[in-house]
C-alpha cells in the first residue's frame, strides 16, 4: 500500500502503484560528494524499476556503541545536504531524530521524519513529531512485538496526525544478535498503516566488545524477499559504494553496485505474489 500521504510527496516520480516502494541511502551523511552519487544512482534505477522512492541519510548519528564512534558532519550542513539530494532529484527525504525539541527544526529540510526504534515509547517524541504534520516513521523497537506498536499509532493520531508508517526491524536475540518475525508484518498493518521491511538494520549483531557493530549483509536479499513475499509495502535498504569504508553501519549495508540486480528480482516477486 502507498498511501495517498506518500502518493503526493512522490508525484513528481514515475512509478507503479501496485509496487512496493523503497527507503534507501547511507546511513549517516558523510559528504555532499556521497549522497549525490547515492541519490542519483538509486533515484534513476527506482525511476527505471516503476519503484518510488524515498532518499535515506542520519543526519546525526546519536546512538553509536562507543563515544569514538563517527556522529556526522553537523546538524545543520547533514540536513542542508538532505533536502538538496530532494530537491535535485526530486524525490522526497527522511531522516532520523532522537529528541522531542528537533522535530520541528528537522522538519524544515525533510519531508519524512523517522524515530529510531531505541525511542519508539517516547511520547514527547511521538507527540512533537506528529505536531509538524510530517508523515511520521516509526521503527519498532527490537524489544517490541508487531502487535503493541499500535499504541505509538493511536499516540500520533490522537495528536491529529494520520500519516503514519511503521517500520519492522527485527527482535533482539540472545546479546549479540536479532531475529525476524514476519508475522510482525500483519500484526502491525492491522492498524491501517503501511508497513516497511529494514532490510539491513535487521541483519546487525549489536553490542560487540570491539564496540564496532556487526552484521550479516549476505543475508540482505533473503530478508527482503521473505518481507516482499509476506506483503511488506516498502522495503528500506541502506547501501553505500564502499560500505568497508563507510563511517557507520557499514558491516550490514548493501554495496551500492548489488542493488540493481537485488530490486530486479524484488520487482519480479511482488509481480508473483500480488
Amino acid at each position: 500500500m502507498i498511501p495517498s500521504y506518500l502518493q503526493d510527496l512522490c508525484k513528481a516520480q514515475s512509478y507503479d502503484p501496485n509496487n512496493f516502494f523503497l527507503i534507501a541511502g547511507p546511513c549517516v551523511v558523510e559528504n555532499e560528494e556521497l549522497v549525490m552519487e547515492i541519490g542519483d544512482k538509486v533515484s534513476t534505477l527506482c525511476k527505471n524499476l516503476g519503484i518510488a522512492y524515498i532518499f535515506k541519510a542520519s543526519y546525526r548519528k546519536a546512538n553509536r556503541t562507543s563515544a569514538n564512534s563517527f556522529t556526522g558532519i553537523g546538524d545543520d550542513t547533514g540536513m542542508e545536504l538532505i533536502k538538496k539530494v530532494g530537491a535535485h532529484y526530486k524525490v522526497p527525504t527522511t531522516s532520523d531524530i532522537h529528541a522531542h525539541d528537533e522535530a520541528a527544526i528537522a522538519a524544515k529540510f525533510i519531508d519524512i521524519l523517522q524515530i529510531p526504534a531505541f525511542l519508539c515509547r517516547q511520547t514527547d517524541l511521538l507527540l512533537a513529531a506528529a505536531a509538524t504534520q510530517k508523515i511520521v516513521n516509526v521503527k519498532k523497537g527490537q524489544f517490541l512485538s508487531g502487535a503493541s506498536m499500535k499504541f505509538a499509532v493511536d499516540k500520533i493520531r490522537m495528536a491529529g496526525n494520520e500519516k503514519i508508517m511503521l517500520t519492522e526491524r527485527g527482535n533482539t536475540f540472545g546479546y549479540q544478535d536479532l531475529v525476524v518475525d514476519y508475522r510482525n508484518i500483519p500484526a502491525m498493518q492491522e492498524n491501517k498503516v503501511p508497513v516497511i521491511m529494514d532490510c539491513t538494520h535487521s541483519l546487525q549483531q549489536p553490542n560487540q566488545i570491539s564496540g564496532i557493530t556487526g552484521g550479516n549483509p549476505q543475508l540482505i536479499e533473503t530478508i527482503a524477499k521473505a518481507a516482499i513475499a509476506t506483503g511488506a509495502d516498502g522495503l528500506f535498504i541502506e547501501t553505500h559504494p564502499n560500505p568497508a569504508q563507510a563511517k557507520s553501519d557499514g558491516a550490514n549495508m548493501l554495496s551500492l553496485e548489488k542493488l540493481a540486480p537485488l530490486l530486479e528480482k524484488l520487482v519480479r516477486l511482488r509481480r508473483t505474489v500480488s
